[in-house]
């Protein structure tokens, strides 16, 4: 997969112009890289910092398309949980727990440069959710 390629995979649904904002680069030089350009590290770690991306990811395809610490590991989880509140985590809770990480993930990966949250995608994210 080519920069380019990654580039769309991360505008998504998006326009162009919106994600040239969001990262405040022009929307020309956005086209351009969608067309083939390769970007400066320096532009292109503002790209990925800006679109909360990874920049491995955005700059090789390795990796994950988010940062690494959306990544996360329910037994550390719990281990902080258990810490923090002084009581085990309840086994019925933990889809409780499994859904906060997920909408706090999807608010963090989806935050606009403005401070915007897209509650309204979390919520749907959040009913797709069976167990």
């Amino acid at each position: 997969m080519s920069f380019a390629e990654r580039l769309k995979e991360l505008i998504g649904q998006e326009s162009v112009s919106g994600f040239a904002r969001r990262v405040e680069l022009s929307e020309a030089l956005i086209r351009k890289y969608l067309k083939g350009s390769e970007p400066s590290l320096a532009k292109a770690n503002q790209i990925a910092m800006k679109a909360n991306c990874s920049l491995e990811w955005l700059a090789t395809g390795c990796g994950y398309l988010y940062r690494q610490a959306e990544v996360v590991d329910m037994s550390a989880y719990q281990l902080a949980y258990e810490t923090v509140v002084g009581n085990k985590l309840i086994e019925s809770d933990t889809l409780t727990h499994r859904k906060l990480i997920i909408a706090y993930q999807y608010l963090r990966a989806t935050k606009k440069s403005d401070g915007h949250l897209d509650a309204h995608g979390m919520k749907r994210l959040l009913a797709s959710i069976t167990n």
